[in-house]
């Protein structure tokens, strides 16, 4: 649209929005409050609610916004005025209808509008709008619940109107009161004259049809008979007092009061008495005259009702809309309401409940419900029907009409109507009865119900609890949504929950298999060694044989362990130790392991200088080891025939960055990022190198933990960089005292005594193979148990130097045995060093808590055993 375009009926509603005496009042907070509510609902910092004047828009409430109006040919609202339908404006620097809209390009920096028509009397007057400083979407369902709320805005423009109206109408009944008083010109009121002893000498006709008398039966009577009983006892006490000492009570004032009608109610009404002097003494009580004005309040007293109750149901909306997310929370919104309904209509028994389907039927599920029990049956049924577990589904009732048929039912007289069906013995009295659908968009969601108020109940009252029955329609989609909400944290929670069993169920199934794999493993590479090593050299096929069944075994062990470490970071159990490390160590540690298969490979390595790599780096000395010897094998395995490999140093600010080169054949850059997918090999899979696929990935987690990076650069067809960065380590090192430096040897000169050893392990095959270990060193004797408690009892008869203690053992594991030869005296200082299939750091740090001296986890290195046994032995 053009920014001057007008709809063709713009002056008619303009004329209606002024008539509606909206424009430049004042704030209020009920319309305050609902923009309030509104930008918290939607998440926006500006709420408007907008009126269209005829050259401007003006913000009868803006929340979040401190201008109280703008210009109409550069509002947003105009649009949805001249559409006459909602607008939604995403981004409006994207909008050619908005881009150049000083409301876009300055403040307040539009870029998200959603608005709603206001309407009144079939005119649009002007919206309920959101604003945001952000482009963002609205949903439809989103759109939705804001035409719901601009139907609240709706009610509470219709009940400003009313208030207008009731104080205009207040205002003119105040002048003519005070037109009454004054007894100016004749005006339309009471009028009575009396003389000092109250006796009424003139009335009018006003007084006469306003009480129910005609003239004749009041001339010359005592005025008192026009005042209730209360008054009239008194009346000629005050008269009298009044003319002898001029203290005035009701003379001279206006004051209001009842008036006695002839079939003997009550009338409210106003009385201003005035005394006129006719010149006369001023005790000659026949000469003394009064006047006394009348005005009717009934009909200002029926508007104060009114107004009285347009502000309870006003109040009792509020309520409801503002604190629903704190009513819900304290599960007391619908007993709120139900209260609020019983008040509001002066009723004894209420009801609200919400419509559901049941078996494809409509039922009601009540919410709040007046406690209508008479015996313990009933009150068990109101219990089941308020705690939800039971649903009304009847019907023909005249509460199912209701839920189920749509209808509002009105019945004055229970106790004869047909519709009302029998109540069971017992059941209170039901005098009146009405019941309310709550309909939302074409939809029966819901309905309420209220009964034995002390007057009829009629349509009017239907029509008064419109805003009522909006708000619960209202309140009911919050109350669902909430519900689903709910609903869906705890599907979350339970995945989550199914998710953390299925990972730690992965992480057990891990562990065990492990357990499995080295238990077997351990006798496979023990015995290989042992015959490598034999003291009766093997025939050199055999030995090949031998030293591919170690290979292979060390191969299955390293993926045994890469897989299971990523298991334990991914479940979040792998623990680092993070200290100073001196990098040339960890190179010069790595080089020697895989220098002999780059030179089985025909490979050339190239490392730096030994002082370019002398600084310490903050981590874990054997993962980073880990994590270089891990890139080191890489670039040996997937390199081409005698290429390189490259280690370069260098440092990077505060990091320190290594990096190990390669010549082979590169990685697509497409598919570098499948590198760190676990189990992907890019399709090395069917080629002779060996490998799972989880390498890189545990390298790359162990980085991440030690607090580094590690990134990779591919050239396709000539070679890959991978590099890692590790923080530097600034701080002061303590030097290692001559003690500490010397190094254990592994051929240490055989012991002058003999030493005895004992074996506690269940397998059968891993017995053999320490046996044949310890076979050929004459000056250890060993001993095997095949349980813990075989074990204890040869600690005790043979007195053992050392004992090799298995972790599994069927009955009493060896953490268990520990434990008794700890607590005896004669055993607690005895060494026990650990040996088991299980390699899991829990037990690791539990072994070390137990009091073991070590503990060395299957398959283990033979050699390397047996220089552990010595060195502790020595």
């Amino acid at each position: 649209m053009a920014v001057n375009d007008r709809p063709t009926n713009d002056d008619q509603r303009v004329a209606h929005l002024h008539a509606l005496n909206i424009l430049d009042t004042p704030r209020e907070d009920a319309f305050d409050n609902m923009t309030r509510l509104v930008a918290e609902l939607f998440g926006v910092p500006i709420a408007l609610v907008s009126l269209v004047d005829r050259e401007r828009q003006w913000f009868k409430s803006a929340q979040g916004l401190c201008s109280v109006q703008t210009a109409r040919d550069i509002s947003f609202c105009s649009h949805v005025v001249f559409n006459a339908a909602p607008l939604v404006v995403s981004d409006a620097t994207q909008d050619p209808r908005f881009a150049a809209n000083p409301l876009v390009a300055g403040e307040p920096y539009i870029r998200f509008y959603a608005g709603v028509p206001i309407l009144s009397d079939g005119f649009i007057l002007g919206t309920l709008c959101l604003i945001d400083t952000r482009a963002r979407d609205l949903s439809a369902a989103e759109l939705e619940r804001l035409q719901l709320l601009a139907l609240q805005v709706e009610q509470l423009i219709l009940l400003h109107r009313q208030a207008h109206r009731l104080g205009v109408e207040i205002d003119q009944t105040s002048t003519v009161n005070a037109q009454y008083e004054a007894i100016i010109q004749g005006a339309a009121a009471g009028v009575v004259r009396i003389n000092g002893r109250g006796r009424m000498l003139e009335v009018n006709r006003f007084v006469c049809d306003m009480l129910g008398y005609d003239e004749q039966e009041l001339l010359g009577q005592n005025v008192k008979m026009l005042m209730p009983m209360a008054y009239a006892v008194a009346h000629d006490g005050y008269l009298g007092a009044y003319q002898r000492s001029g203290e005035a009570k009701v003379i001279g004032k206006g004051r209001e009061v009842e008036a006695q009608h002839g079939d003997g109610h009550s009338i409210p009404v106003h009385l201003a008495v005035s005394e006129v002097h006719l010149g006369a003494k001023s005790d000659d009580h026949d000469s003394r005259q009064f006047i006394g004005i009348i005005s009717d309040l009934r009909d200002v007293h029926a508007a104060r009702e009114r107004e009285q109750k347009e502000r309870a149901l006003l109040e009792v909306l509020h309520h409801g809309l503002t604190d629903y997310r704190a009513l819900v929370s304290g599960n007391t919104l619908w007993r709120f309401l139900k209260e609020a309904l019983k008040e509001l209509t002066h009723s004894e028994y209420a009801l609200i409940g919400e419509v559901v389907q049941q078996n494809d039927t409509p039922a009601l599920k009540v919410h709040a419900i007046t406690d209508l029990s008479w015996s313990d049956k009933s009150r068990h049924l109101m219990e089941q029907l308020v705690s939800g577990n039971m649903m009304l589904s009847s019907p023909s009732t005249m509460l199912g009409r209701v839920f189920a048929g749509g209808e509002i039912v009105l019945s004055n007289d229970m106790q004869n109507d047909p519709r009302g069906g029998h109540l069971p013995p017992g059941h209170p009295a039901l005098t009146r009865y009405l019941g309310v659908p709550i309909v939302d968009r074409g939809r029966l969601i819901g309905m309420y119900a209220i009964a034995n108020a002390p007057q009829d109940y009629d349509e009017s009252l239907v029509e008064w609890l419109k805003p009522f029955t909006s708000t619960c329609a209202l309140l009911i989609n919050l109350y669902r949504q909430l519900n689903e909400q709910d609903r869906f944290t705890e599907e979350l929670r339970i995945a989550k929950e199914q998710a953390e069993t299925a990972s730690q169920a992965k992480t057990d199934f891990l562990s065990s298999m492990s357990h499995e794999l080295r238990t077997p493993l351990n006798s496979i590479l023990g015995f290989a060694q042992l015959l490598e090593n034999s003291r009766t050299p093997l025939p050199e096929r055999q030995k090949r044989q031998a030293g591919q069944i170690i290979r292979s075994g060390r191969h299955l062990l390293e993926l045994i362990n890469e897989v299971l470490d990523l298991a334990r970071i991914e479940s979040g159990n792998m623990q680092v130790s993070m200290e100073p490390v001196n990098a040339q160590d960890v190179i010069q540690d790595a080089i020697e392991i895989i220098q002999p298969l780059a030179a089985e490979q025909g490979l050339k390595l190239h490392f730096p200088a030994p002082e370019r790599c002398g600084v310490h780096v903050l981590g874990d000395y054997t993962r980073t080891k880990q994590v270089l010897i891990n890139l080191l094998s890489n670039a040996v395995k997937y390199n081409r025939e005698s290429g390189t490999v490259t280690l370069q140093c260098e440092v990077i600010g505060d990091l320190y960055r290594i990096t190990v080169s390669d010549t082979g054949r590169g990685i697509p850059e497409s598919r570098l990022a499948e590198l760190f997918q676990p189990f992907n090999r890019l399709g090395a899979e069917s080629g002779s190198i060996e490998g799972t696929g989880v390498g890189l990935v545990l390298t790359r987690q162990l980085i991440g933990l030690m607090q580094g990076e590690m990134g990779v650069v591919s050239r396709e067809g000539e070679g890959s960089d991978f590099w890692f960065e590790l923080p530097l380590y600034n701080g002061q090192f303590d030097q290692p005292t001559e003690t500490e430096a010397v190094k254990i040897q592994a051929d240490l000169p055989p012991p002058a005594v003999s030493h005895r050893i004992l074996y506690i392990e269940d397998n059968p095959a891993n017995q053999r193979l320490i046996k044949e270990l310890f076979d050929d060193q004459a000056d250890i004797e060993l001993i095997c148990a095949h349980d813990a408690e075989q074990g204890i009892e040869l600690v005790f008869s043979e007195s053992p130097d050392l004992i090799l203690m298995d972790i599994d053992l069927p009955g009493m594991s060896g953490f268990d045995a520990q434990k008794i030869l700890r607590r005896n005296p004669l055993t607690s200082k005895l060494p026990v060093l650990a040996i088991s299939a299980s390699a899991s750091s829990h037990n690791i740090r539990r072994a070390r808590d137990a009091g073991f001296i070590d503990y060395l986890t299957k398959p283990v290195d033979l050699l390397a055993l047996m220089q552990h046994v010595k060195q502790i032995l020595s």
